[in-house]
C-alpha cells in the first residue's frame, strides 16, 4: 500500500510540475482591448494613459502604484485569458485612483515578474496552462 501511495504521490507531483511549468510571456494590443465591449462593461470612467501618451497638466499626484492580477486560464486561449486579466489589472488601478481621490492613471507600463515593458501600444501577459497574469505600474494623478 505504501508503494502505491508513493507512486501516486510522485506521479501527481510530476504532472503538476509539468502543467504549471509553462509561462509564456506574450505581447497584446492595448487599443483593441480598450475598444472592446468587454472593456466598456468592465472598466470605470477613469482615463488611462500608457507609457508616454500625453495628458493634460496634473493638478496633483498621488504617486506610483502596482496592480498584479492573475486569472484562471484553464480551457481558455492565452489571448482570452490575457484580455480578462488585463482588464482586471486596469480596473484595480482605476479603483485605487478613486480610493486615493485621483481621477486618472498615467505612465502605465507592464511590470510582469518585476520586469519593465514600456509601450503605448502593447502590454505583456504571462500565460500558462492553468493561470494567466498581468502586472502593471501606473502613476495616480488628478487632472
Amino acid at each position: 500500500m505504501k508503494i502505491v501511495y508513493s507512486a501516486l504521490l510522485l506521479a501527481t507531483t510530476l504532472i503538476t510540475t509539468a502543467v504549471e511549468a509553462r509561462d509564456d510571456i506574450t505581447k497584446y494590443p492595448i487599443q483593441q482591448l480598450l475598444e472592446s465591449s468587454k472593456a466598456k462593461d468592465a472598466l470605470l470612467d477613469i482615463p488611462l494613459y500608457f507609457a508616454d501618451q500625453s495628458y493634460s497638466k496634473e493638478s496633483s499626484k498621488y504617486g506610483e502604484v502596482i496592480s498584479n492580477k492573475k486569472t484562471n486560464a484553464f480551457g481558455k486561449s492565452d489571448a482570452e485569458a490575457c484580455e480578462w486579466v488585463m482588464l482586471s489589472a486596469l480596473k484595480a488601478l482605476q479603483q485605487r485612483a478613486v480610493k486615493e481621490g485621483m481621477n486618472a492613471v498615467v505612465n502605465i507600463q507592464s511590470y510582469y515578474k518585476k520586469r519593465k515593458f514600456i509601450s503605448s501600444t502593447e502590454y505583456e501577459c504571462g500565460a500558462g496552462t492553468i493561470m494567466a497574469g498581468v502586472a502593471l505600474k501606473g502613476t495616480l494623478v488628478k487632472l
